[in-house]
């Protein structure tokens, strides 16, 4: 069967089992956008490229399917670029396919001509440059592959105009070969012996959970191990979810803006467990006084990130639902009552300075609004957030029972990630309750795909904690800084007629007798609603390891009396 390239390439994608394309047509990809006429693929025109790089992104950490995006060449395809660090620093698989100039006009600075392969080759787990409408089926059926199996991530194809053009005989490639490419799949049975061992030898475990539990679908396996050996849970940001937040297991979230509790449980570990997660700088603080008493286990399926940050004692190389699967049948039973008794002695510390049990004294906090969020949602919403204070928030106070709920932006920590990304999610189950909860300055980045959600009709429930700055950059700031607030200050614009000339109803809440009302009313109205919430303008995420501080240095909020409500 004889077809054009851009034919081929819609043929590949319909194979690839691909439903929806977030994207923009532009000069060098009109040969893919208008043969995508013949295909029953859902294309969401959005407003910016970076819009759907992230909705693509959204949706495939949402589903574990591979999220597509498309963008013309030059500025089409650099507007892509953060979108692509994005999905690159979280493991996200996205294949991101991009038009180019006519390959002989590559190198003589063509109209929109610009070397994205160049320009996106560290942030890509794989890239590709087609010349040729021959190449195109097996580029795309190599790319699919690379970016969901192994450790996923996105993967960028770049397809020259006249390769969209030419005819040329299409062949459906059955079969992939990569020898080069080849994951590892489990550990061998001695190691995981000695792991074992390990478990059984230590008096203070703790599991640490991360990103990759979710990605290779082992949090069963990880909880069971938890369970069976008595192991308390600490989550890295990304691995919220995959242990239910009422378990009592479940320790929250480590590191700088971790529960105390949390911290010190890992500092005065004997035995760290480290699952599909990296060491990175946010999680241990100072490397030379990290966990200094634990000896430490780590498996992941990316080599190149053991022994990067923290040197282990025994790495465990494969993809973590298999490894877990061997390991377990190596793994007695054991109770560790003395060590949950001292965490929880920690644990009662903390709950002493915890915002959430303050007396109303009229003001609107954040972290109360968001807990009023998860109560109005019974727990059960979908959520994606921009990148800051109410980000951390969101982590910290909205309990999350089950996995893939809470999808957000780690590594990178992008903002503007949440309202797109809502778009994405929404398009893996349109019955989903889905809401974004993003600071102003986050929102204000990504605030035109508005008109996306509103195009595609899509029920997203938008909250905006409104504190009229760049709420993370003022408290780093206030505690570094002496208090001197250079360029954080935001005169925002009044977003509920924006939301209004979006056609999308909105409320402005500034009391906290206002909150339940207000949330009533976005769940009983059909459709986008946006709340505007006008939060205190200077509260402060805690605790806060500094960075470069040592884990357990963490700057506390006062103790104040707790309420009994």
């Amino acid at each position: 069967m004889e077809l054009s390239g851009a034919e081929i390439l819609w043929e590949c994608l319909m194979r690839e089992g691909v439903e929806v394309v977030f994207g923009i047509p532009g000069g060098a990809n009109m040969p893919i956008y208008d043969a995508m006429l013949k295909y029953p693929v859902h294309h969401v025109l959005v407003r910016h490229e970076q819009g759907a790089a992230h909705m693509a992104d959204g949706y495939a950490r949402a589903s574990g399917k591979v999220g597509v995006a498309m963008a013309t060449s030059g500025p089409g395809a650099t507007n892509l670029v953060t979108g692509i660090a994005t999905a690159m620093m979280d493991s996200s698989p996205v294949v991101f396919i991009t038009g180019q100039v006519h390959a002989h006009l590559i190198g003589g600075d063509a109209f929109q001509e610009t070397d994205v392969t160049g320009i996106t080759l560290p942030i890509t787990k794989h890239n590709y440059l087609v010349t040729r409408a021959e190449e195109i089926a097996q580029v795309v059926r190599e790319a699919f592959y690379i970016a969901r199996t192994g450790r996923p991530g996105p993967v960028l194809i770049d397809i020259c105009k006249n390769a969209q053009i030419q005819k040329t005989e299409f062949v459906y490639p059955e079969k992939i070969q990569l020898p080069g490419y080849q994951p590892p799949r489990t550990a061998p049975a001695a190691e995981l012996k000695k792991a074992a061992q390990m478990i059984k030898e230590a008096r203070r475990p703790i599991i640490l959970a991360g990103h990759g539990l979710l990605i290779s679908r082992a949090y069963r396996e990880m909880q069971e191990l938890a369970h069976r050996a008595q192991i308390p849970v600490a989550m890295t940001l990304l691995g919220i979810g995959s242990m239910p937040a009422s378990d009592p297991l479940n320790l929250g979230m480590m590191g700088m803006h971790g529960e105390a509790y949390c911290n010190l449980a890992i500092q005065n570990a004997d035995l760290l467990i480290a699952l599909g997660m990296r060491f990175d700088d946010r999680v241990t603080g100072n490397l030379k006084t990290y966990a200094p008493h634990a000896r430490k286990i780590h498996v992941e399926i990316d080599p190149s990130e053991v022994h990067k940050n923290v040197v282990v004692d025994l790495p465990l190389f494969g993809d973590l639902k298999a490894v877990l699967g061997d390991l377990l049948p190596y793994v007695e039973e054991a109770r560790h009552d003395e060590w949950l008794d001292q965490i929880e002695e920690w644990r009662a510390e903390s709950d002493s300075r915890d915002i959430i049990y303050w007396p109303d004294d009229g003001k609107l906090y954040t972290a109360h609004v968001i807990r009023s969020i998860w109560e109005a949602t019974q727990g059960k919403a979908t959520l994606t957030t921009g990148v800051g204070q109410h980000q951390m928030w969101t982590a910290q106070y909205y309990p999350f029972e089950e996995p893939y709920r809470f999808i957000t932006s780690g590594g990178a920590g992008t903002m503007g990630f949440g309202v797109p990304a809502a778009l994405g999610v929404w398009f893996t189950d349109k019955s989903r309750d889905v809401w974004v909860i993003d600071g102003d300055g986050s929102f204000q980045m990504t605030q035109a795909e508005l008109s996306t959600i509103v195009q595609e009709g899509a029920s997203i429930k938008i909250a905006i904690m409104n504190n009229h700055f760049l709420g993370m950059v003022r408290q780093w700031q206030e505690f570094f800084f002496d208090s001197r607030y250079a360029a954080t200050p935001l005169h925002g614009p009044d977003f509920v007629k924006i939301a209004e000339a979006h056609g999308i109803p909105g409320r402005r809440i500034t009391k906290p007798e206002e909150v339940k009302e207000a949330l009533q009313f976005a769940n009983q109205t059909p459709g986008p609603v946006l709340l505007d919430f006008f939060v205190e303008m200077e509260e402060a995420v805690y605790p806060m390891v500094p960075a470069g501080a040592d884990l357990h240095d963490m700057i506390r909020r006062p103790v104040r009396e707790k309420t009994t409500a």
